[in-house]
């Protein structure tokens, strides 16, 4: 057997479509968390105007670290190749 078919992988597009479906609708709701979270946060606290856009941009930036680990966590239980 030769190198190049051994390293073959062909994309499983129901996995990938899963997740990626997944991963919209879970964005959805981290983001929208992330940005009224922080609006909220930063009233209650009084931070004004530039506090908000930071707490809002913090939230954020943890909102991408928490999709990325779903995004990665997914594929180790849905696969996005399979070796062909």
């Amino acid at each position: 057997m030769n190198a190049t078919s051994s390293s073959f992988r062909r994309i499983v597009w129901p996995s990938v479509i899963t997740v990626v479906s997944a991963a919209i609708l879970i964005g959805a709701e981290v983001f929208g968390a992330a940005f009224a979270g922080g609006w909220a946060l930063a009233i209650l606290f009084g931070l004004g105007e530039q506090g908000t856009h930071i707490l809002q941009a913090t939230l954020f930036a943890l909102g991408v670290l928490v999709m990325t680990a779903f995004i990665r966590a997914a594929q180790r239980v849905e696969p996005f190749t399979k070796r062909g």
